[in-house]
């Protein structure tokens, strides 16, 4: 088993890289999303919700994560939380399984920062960006996808995302073992990392 941790700030382009990465192999992956293990707010009211820094490092169940990647690296399956951005809240009744896999990619902009996650990756990915890309990008997502206007989304980047960013993510990137530049679009790296993962997949099964 392998363990790929994918960091990068939003926007930067780390679902294409994910979905590149798990195209190219042929061992089974499964991709474990930090956006799933952000802490509940359903005890707040919806007004107090709305105001959740989901940049920071304090706004993600880090506990839960590292127990749960544990359980699947000694081959237990887990019940992954489902989160809504919609109601920024985690659901109370519905979770997927998920089940160990050859290869296992957590991905998401804060799981450098925490040095417990680190120490259970064997492989650290950094995806870089344009800040002017990162922020088209969050701005396309943000509204198409979670309801968002153009006018919320520009606040929420100059309020959390970009210092968020500067002070959590882009210091983290120096934990990395790759670094992609050009975010997703970048095919040469893409290809070289893959390699790289098959050459390391083969290495530990001859141990």
């Amino acid at each position: 088993m392998l363990v790929i941790g994918i960091a990068g700030g939003s926007g930067s382009g780390k679902t294409t890289v994910v979905n590149a990465i798990t195209q190219r192999l042929h061992e089974k992956v499964v991709v474990i999303p930090q956006d799933s293990y952000y802490k509940d707010s359903s005890h707040l009211p919806i007004e107090e919700r709305q105001k959740v820094n989901f940049d920071h490092p304090d706004s993600i169940d880090f506990r839960l994560l590292n127990e749960q990647l544990r359980d699947l690296k000694s081959g237990k399956s887990i019940r992954q939380p489902v989160y809504s951005y919609l109601t920024c809240s985690r659901s109370k009744t519905e979770t997927v399984t998920v089940q160990p896999a050859d290869v296992i990619i957590v991905e998401g902009i804060l799981i450098f920062t925490c040095a417990e996650l680190r120490e259970q990756m064997d492989i650290k990915i950094f995806v870089d960006a344009d800040d002017d890309d990162r922020l088209m990008r969050v701005m396309a997502r943000d509204i198409i996808e979670r309801g968002k206007t153009v006018e919320t989304v520009i606040a929420r980047y100059t309020k959390t995302v970009k210092p968020m960013y500067l002070q959590f993510i882009e210091p983290s990137k120096r934990y990395a073992d790759i670094i992609i530049p050009q975010g997703g679009h970048n095919k040469v790296a893409i290809d070289i990392i893959s390699a790289t993962i098959e050459k390391a997949l083969h290495s530990k099964g001859q141990q």
